[in-house]
């Protein structure tokens, strides 16, 4: 089911009422989901990315903007005639209700011709548990059940009732490391067999980059970039995406561009075709540092850890925005982590430059 969003805006009264104006959820959001595929809400906590999940589930109502469904306007249609599926971050399950009572609980509210007998709620109930791998479970109670398990039969009432949109508001943040993984990739899993569009929102960057088609990244209710994990990942429209996706984070310095060439401090770092002469912002991801005796970045060194499958370079430059920065390197180089100073040359498509003023990205060649 396609998901059309058209200029989706949404406004609160302001909590200080001294202050008239009204506080922006979601700005002016306009985009298109494609019929089938995941999509992943990412962004800091009270970017607004929950809003505008609550807007097209239909708990909340926009203050200006349609939304669509296929063909159908769904702007003013209450939640139960959505046709949505929403999996909230507590799970939100029954605790009297046994895995079974909880899955088919959706379907008992069906009234008229979509009214189902007790054996096809069963039958629906059980192909939606061994969807997601808990069908051997369905006498337990939520309390008997792992925070995983819990999830599942979450995912598994929301799927019951074969929904047109499948909403997921953070539904790993109450899972330990290990479980997020494996339940992250369950929910791609579940998607690509059931292919229901599903919009995931999270504010890990990882875990929308590792499962989504695509992902949109938003700031203070305002869509920043929307497109593929790695597009954005390698091609970031501003400052703010560059920083924000990516761990290690970002490396930011200080740069100057003079007659064609990249200065950070007095370092000619890099060739930057098609850059007049200005003040930037230099962004270098960590994998984007080669160690080379003679590379023209040079940092002091802090310290060397080394992590198994790689080595990462913590130092220090006077024109880098913090107080450390971090390189990422294979444990194949050599390293003494006895020295001072350590040099780098820089791998030109892990570096960006960002306007000083409006933070956008800056294009150049080499």
């Amino acid at each position: 089911m396609k998901v059309v969003l058209q200029h989706l805006t949404k406004r609160f009264p302001n909590r200080n009422k001294k202050i008239k104006e009204e506080v922006v959820a979601v700005d002016d959001f306009d985009f298109e989901i494609p019929d089938g595929k995941l999509i992943g809400l990412l962004g800091p906590s009270g970017c607004g990315k929950s809003t505008t999940l609550n807007l097209i589930s239909g708990l909340e109502t926009p203050t200006s903007g349609r939304i669509f469904f296929g063909d159908d306007d769904v702007t003013d249609l209450p939640p139960e005639n959505r046709g949505v599926g929403l999996v909230f971050q507590n799970y939100a399950l029954y605790p009297h209700l046994t895995v079974r009572k909880n899955i088919t609980f959706p379907l008992e509210n069906l009234k008229g011709a979509e009214k189902l007998s007790k054996e096809a709620m069963s039958a629906k109930a059980e192909e939606a548990a061994k969807l997601v791998q808990i069908d051997q479970l369905m006498d337990r109670k939520p309390s008997e059940l792992s925070g995983g398990q819990q999830q599942r039969v979450a995912i598994a009432r929301a799927l019951v009732k074969r929904p047109r949109v499948l909403l997921l508001d953070e539904p790993l943040s109450n899972l330990d490391a290990r479980l997020r993984l494996q339940t992250r990739e369950e929910i791609r899993r579940i998607q690509r067999e059931t292919g229901i569009t599903t919009i995931f929102v999270t504010h890990d960057q990882e875990e929308a980059m590792s499962i989504s088609d695509m992902i949109v990244v938003m700031k203070a209710g305002a869509v920043h970039q929307i497109g593929k994990p790695q597009e954005v990942y390698d091609r970031p429209a501003n400052l703010f995406v560059a920083k924000f996706l990516g761990t290690p984070a970002i490396n930011v310095f200080s740069g100057r561009v003079s007659g064609g060439k990249l200065y950070i401090g007095e370092d000619e770092v890099l060739s930057v075709n098609g850059v007049e002469d200005r003040v930037v912002w230099v962004g270098i991801r960590p994998e984007g540092f080669v160690l080379s005796k003679d590379g023209a970045l040079r940092c002091g060194l802090e310290a060397v850890e080394v992590m198994g499958r790689d080595t990462s370079v913590v130092a220090t430059h006077p024109s880098a925005a913090s107080e450390n920065i971090r390189a990422i390197i294979s444990t194949e180089n050599e390293i003494d982590a006895g020295s001072e100073t350590v040099c780098f040359s820089v791998k030109p498509k892990k570096l960006f430059l960002f306007d000083v003023e409006t933070e956008e990205n800056i294009p150049f060649s080499c």
